[in-house]
């Protein structure tokens, strides 16, 4: 198996990243701000190579409204959360991570976490993440139920500007020594799943042998370490991947913020063709409330029902759920 040459560790709170070429300069992808409200301190200190988190959203001290979601529509997520404040004058502070499921889970039940030497004590009012998730908590009474307010459209293909492999379909994947991102199957194991299911189906239907989803062909698969919507862009900008399997929202998201870095390839062939992911689990996204969800988790539940949502994941190219 290819791992990343560079050790990838956005490893689910803190980014630290080593190149495997000496001497070459790292470049680190330069991702827009993302805290609730455009709330800033006016002193920031950090170092992408050691010290950088990007899904811990705003200030966790006396936060009114706690959100824990799965990471790939954080963009959609982060405009809900603007306007929801700007109609709530008297919500004063929200706190929202973006991590994958796992990871959230495991902050719910040991009641936060460590960042490096820094520990959050932190728990949600509401909790978002694929359905399978949301029963788990069910199951385990820290949840009653939930409820659908979002569908991925898909998976596409992300690549360098001006596509230097001439990737145009899944039969290009097979092409000698292309190197290809995936999640990592063991601690991103639904997405990678989904993926890899998604792109064998597609082999299927159109002839092609699906061992270059396999490690023993040679060809390279490119392995995450635990948060793929960052670290798959960050491989095919470092050159360590040329081409990244991703939801077509976060192949959408990275185009539209890192327009002279990528180019999507949608496995359909037009733009806005897709092929859906087989696994239900993963296509479509659930919220419910954690307890009783304090003063602001049901509220901001029933606003995630509304036809603004609605519009806003449409813009970041989520359906409705059907």
């Amino acid at each position: 198996m290819q791992t990343a040459g560079r050790a990838l560790s956005f490893f689910t709170w803190t980014l630290e990243m080593q190149s495997d070429n000496p001497g070459k300069d790292n470049s680190y992808l330069d991702w827009p701000e993302e805290t609730p409200g455009g709330e800033r301190a006016s002193f920031r200190w950090s170092q992408p190579g050691s010290n950088i988190c990007l899904d811990f959203h705003g200030n966790p001290v006396n936060a009114r409204l706690v959100v824990f979601s799965d990471g790939n529509h954080h963009m959609a997520l982060k405009d809900c959360l603007d306007i929801f404040l700007e109609q709530n004058k008297d919500l004063s502070r929200i706190f929202y991570v973006t991590t994958p499921p796992g990871a959230l889970l495991n902050i719910l039940r040991n009641g936060g976490l460590h960042i490096g030497n820094l520990f959050i004590g932190v728990s949600p009012h509401v909790f978002i993440s694929p359905p399978h998730v949301l029963d788990v908590l069910v199951a385990e009474g820290a949840m009653q139920t939930h409820r659908p307010f979002a569908q991925n459209r898909g998976i596409a293909l992300l690549v360098k500007k001006g596509n230097p492999k001439n990737i145009l379909m899944v039969r290009d994947l097979t092409q000698k020594n292309l190197r290809l991102f995936l999640p990592n199957p063991e601690n991103e194991t639904v997405s990678c799943r989904g993926y890899v299911d998604t792109l064998r189906a597609i082999a299927a239907g159109e002839g092609i042998d699906p061992s270059f989803l396999a490690d023993t062909t040679g060809r390279g698969i490119v392995y995450g370490e635990r948060i793929h919507h960052r670290e798959a862009p960050q491989a095919v900008a470092d050159d360590r991947a040329d081409a990244a399997v991703v939801y077509y929202h976060l192949a959408l998201r990275y185009i539209r913020i890192f327009p002279a870095l990528f180019e999507m390839v949608p496995l359909g062939g037009a733009a806005l063709i897709t092929r859906p992911d087989p696994d239900s689990r993963t296509g479509k996204t659930h919220a419910g409330i954690v307890g009783d969800g304090g003063r602001w988790g049901t509220e901001f539940l029933r606003f995630l029902s509304s036809d603004r949502v609605g519009d806003i994941y449409t813009h970041h190219g989520l359906l409705r759920p059907t």
